[in-house]
């Protein structure tokens, strides 16, 4: 069962990146959440890192076609974002974890931007996959991350989308699949792509606790993204219904 959400408190003053651990919760809500942190954060609100597992729902990134949604698909609900890319699935199983960034702030590496941005979350995937054993890579115009090598090669295991206001700051983030049912990806053309085959980690023989996954991708994030790594705070589920 999800939980209800109401909108996090936005800390008083800046500090380091926050990662929250949101628990299961409804795709909507946690939608308008973001959207009202966006809005109304300030130079100074820290960054944010949202940690969550949602309920079945298809979700359509700004660009997206509805003919990607095939025969199956009428039983999940679908959900109109401001993302970009294409269809995706999220489900129970699915590692998703939220970037609420400022790409213009200055930060120990320096400003990050887009492309740069993309680039480390992959990065922070494939670290990931590969301390569990299991191999990731890029594929050029294709963004996500998917399976390098054996018989699952060029199956998709992670997904990514974004949203980067004109004043830098983000929202959306990340997916990875850990143990889901996959039959709703064979539902959709994942990501625009007819015949795509979606992965998961048990599925290439990794047994590993969702929670662990959620730490580890986060921590990874953290590390790539430069934002204070060593003093990032985690802190007790959060309620984000207000927001809706």
């Amino acid at each position: 069962m999800s939980t209800t959400l109401t909108s996090p408190a936005t800390p008083a003053q800046p500090g380091p990146a926050i990662i929250r651990q949101l628990g299961q919760a409804d795709y909507e809500p946690t939608f308008a959440a973001m959207r009202a942190f966006t809005d109304a954060r300030t130079p100074d609100t820290p960054d944010e890192l949202w940690i969550v597992e949602h309920p079945p729902v298809y979700t359509l990134g700004l660009g997206a076609d509805r003919g990607h949604l095939l025969g199956g698909a009428a039983a999940i609900p679908v959900v109109q974002t401001d993302r970009g890319g294409e269809v995706t699935f999220h489900g129970p199983g699915q590692v998703v974890i939220y970037l609420l960034m400022d790409l213009r702030r200055n930060k120990p590496g320096g400003k990050l931007y887009a492309r740069q941005f993309v680039h480390r979350i992959e990065a922070a995937i494939i670290e990931v996959l590969a301390s569990y054993g299991l191999a990731g890579e890029r594929v050029d115009g294709a963004p996500g991350i998917y399976i390098a090598e054996g018989p699952k090669r060029g199956a998709k295991i992670a997904a990514l989308g974004l949203k980067v206001r004109g004043n830098g700051c983000t929202y959306h983030g990340v997916s990875l699949n850990v143990a889901m049912d996959l039959a709703p990806f064979t539902w959709i053309n994942p990501c625009g792509y007819a015949g795509l085959e979606t992965i998961d980690m048990r599925s290439m023989g990794v047994e590993a606790p969702l929670a662990d996954v959620q730490l580890a991708l986060a921590n990874e994030l953290v590390r790539q993204l430069e934002v204070a790594e060593s003093t990032a705070r985690a802190t007790a589920p959060t309620d984000l219904s207000a927001a809706a």
